[in-house]
């Protein structure tokens, strides 16, 4: 029986899409997991701490090494970036970015351009003058040719876990001169997920989880961002059985689906690839899955499942609410 043809889907800030994104580093155990998330044994954060204001010129090394000096607390910042764009608006930066790609469709208020992420025009983002860009990735040299104009640009590239997103909410504070709003949004997003993980406690039985990318079945496993969020609430992930030759977002085959009868269907393709619960009821074979069979197939917005900025507390709530509903009707374990 064929359990999973290896593939390349990654995930990225912008929409799913298997030709773009980085790779991730390998799972944490849940422990480190929950210290990432600040969940000690109380789960407490402590108080926000007292809005601060940025001091410049100020040198900020992304992941990867790369490191930016900004002179001055930038006014007119590009972002290529949809998971950027996110973050600079949650922590209070909105109103310094004068144009984003035409991937950042959240918050409503980001003002949208024709600009891509994917295939950089130097000579088009130069054209809104900005005194800062900021992207996941560098095609075509982008950063290069961004500095032969004299304009600065801070690399965030996917996150692999977490800590990871925390570390860019305050960069990008440390950025804009947003260093107190940026520490309140990180406290903000731990203390939330902390109390999330903590009103599902732990599984009274193993439940399995399969993350749909799209509807040629990619997956995402334990070792990318988005499966860490699975393993934070306990749940076992059935892409990892069959990672193979693509550890982090392997193909896998509807025979190897339906033989794991996952507890847990979760859609991240129900805009891109029109898919819901009735679409999924409806391939062949797939109304023996346990997930099926009990109504625990969730339609996730594709967006909110595939970046790593503050709407992840958004992602693991949806979630959460599963996790509990199948616990309540969880069989105890049998004892002895």
């Amino acid at each position: 029986m064929q359990t999973h043809q290896s593939g390349g889907r990654r995930a990225t800030g912008r929409r799913q899409n298997p030709r773009e994104g980085a790779r991730t580093a390998a799972a944490l155990i849940l422990p480190l997991l929950l210290a990432a998330c600040g969940l000690g044994s109380a789960g407490a954060t402590g108080p926000s701490p007292s809005p601060a204001v940025g001091h410049f010129p100020v040198s900020i090394t992304a992941p990867g090494g790369t490191t930016v000096t900004l002179a001055r607390r930038p006014v007119r910042i590009v972002s290529l970036s949809p998971t950027a764009t996110e973050m600079l608006f949650a922590l209070g930066a909105g109103k310094q970015v004068v144009a984003v790609d035409d991937q950042s469709n959240y918050p409503a208020q980001a003002p949208v351009t024709k600009l891509s992420g994917f295939q950089p025009n130097v000579e088009a983002i130069a054209g809104y003058t900005p005194d800062l860009v900021v992207a996941s990735e560098d095609p075509g040299g982008m950063v290069q040719g961004l500095a032969q104009v004299s304009v600065p640009t801070l690399l965030e590239p996917a996150a692999k876990n977490l800590d990871d997103s925390y570390t860019q909410v305050r960069q990008l504070g440390d950025a804009t001169g947003h260093v107190g709003e940026a520490a309140a949004l990180v406290a903000r997003m731990r203390a939330d997920i902390a109390r999330i993980v903590a009103s599902v406690g732990r599984p009274s039985r193993k439940l399995s989880v399969y993350h749909e990318l799209d509807d040629t079945r990619y997956s995402a496993t334990s070792k990318t961002f988005i499966g860490q969020v699975y393993t934070l609430l306990g749940l076992t992930n059935i892409a990892d059985a069959a990672a193979g030759a693509a550890p982090d977002y392997p193909q896998l085959s509807s025979e190897f689906i339906i033989s794991a009868s996952p507890d847990l269907i979760v859609l991240a393709d129900t805009r891109c690839c029109h898919q819901d619960a009735a679409a999924v009821a409806a391939r062949p074979g797939w109304t023996a899955i346990a997930a099926v069979k009990n109504s625990q197939v969730v339609a996730a917005d594709d967006d909110v499942a595939s970046r790593w900025g503050p709407r992840v507390v958004d992602f693991i709530r949806l979630i959460a609410t599963h996790v509990s509903q199948l616990q309540r009707t969880a069989l105890p374990l049998p004892t002895g």
